[in-house]
């Protein structure tokens, strides 16, 4: 358990838990201003120190639900470093009039410059480097080899959930030379679709050449793509999320990509984190997984961090 910080310049009776990590900047700024402890719910000295805490800030790990709520009588504040608040009871918080912020836009960009990383990857791969002199046969033999099958403007980019990053992605790809069409349960005014078409999910299932997937996490996105939406996807198509990992069925995933070798997928998040020895997705030839780092780069992080002054508003009352 790391020590709480405080300071001579700040009303003791604002007492701040940080719970999973933040930048040093934010967490100076914050301890010039409260105390501040940085311990996991985990760990020895939680359940004491949750009940003196007028404010607790989490990232991604740490979930809010009733229980912990009613450890924390004098809790005030939540703030979510990061875009969803999917671990966070909100009608409980409402309940208690405790005021729960976050940082929307923070991790976006990364986001996007994710999910362009995945698609360049995979649809048009760098060939090996050159690290030695090569004959005359062995440099045509690399040129044969680095043939792309398709180009990107030969293909169409379906985007399920046009939000903040859905609507990023479908301006990045169509600049990139892509077809865009997205499903979305809102009705979303031209200027906001950045060129994309609007579809209905069959049609953006069995149209689209890569799936990218930026939904919520309302409880309804549970598993809505498992076995029937996942069977309609194209033959060789590209399935990729950095959403929330409990919106595609792994389970089912794992049968389609068994049964159909010419599809892929790139999953970010999953619906376990860590992922155990025993997901079924595992060691399959046609899916990556990755350790959930669509946010992470030092700009992201430290916008993400910068949510202290928001949380900090707000036991002010001034947010």
């Amino acid at each position: 358990m790391r020590p709480l910080i405080e300071s001579a310049f700040m009303a003791p009776e604002q007492r701040i838990i940080v719970t999973e990590p933040l930048t040093q900047e934010a967490i100076e700024w914050l301890s010039e201003r409260a105390i501040v402890q940085q311990i996991a719910v985990d760990e020895a000295g939680f359940d004491e120190a949750i009940v003196k805490a007028t404010a607790l800030i989490v990232r991604t790990y740490t979930t809010v639900d009733q229980d912990l709520l009613d450890r924390a009588p004098a809790l005030r504040v939540i703030g979510r470093a990061g875009t969803g608040l999917d671990n966070i009871d909100l009608d409980a918080c409402r309940e208690r009039n405790i005021e729960v912020v976050n940082t929307p836009d923070a991790n976006r960009q990364a986001v996007v410059e994710y999910v362009v990383s995945i698609l360049a990857t995979s649809l048009r791969p760098l060939p090996p480097r050159i690290h030695r002199g090569y004959t005359t046969a062995e440099w045509a033999t690399a040129r044969r080899d680095a043939m792309a099958s398709r180009q990107m403007s030969e293909c169409r980019v379906g985007i399920l959930g046009l939000g903040a990053i859905g609507r990023r992605v479908a301006e990045v790809a169509a600049a990139i030379g892509f077809q865009v069409q997205y499903c979305d349960i809102k009705e979303i005014t031209a200027e906001h679709r950045f060129g994309a078409t609007p579809v209905d999910l069959e049609t953006l299932l069995r149209t689209s050449d890569v799936l990218t997937v930026h939904v919520d996490g309302r409880a309804s996105n549970k598993h809505c793509l498992s076995t029937h939406q996942l069977n309609q996807l194209q033959p060789n198509s590209l399935l990729l999320n950095t959403s929330r990992g409990f919106v595609i069925d792994g389970v089912a995933l794992a049968a389609m990509l068994v049964a159909n070798p010419d599809r892929s997928a790139v999953l970010d998040v999953h619906e376990q984190e860590p992922i155990s020895a025993d997901d079924p997705l595992l060691h399959l030839p046609n899916v990556i997984l990755l350790p959930h780092a669509a946010s992470r780069t030092a700009t992201a992080q430290r916008a993400m961090s910068w949510v202290v002054q928001g949380v900090w508003k707000a036991v002010q009352g001034v947010g």
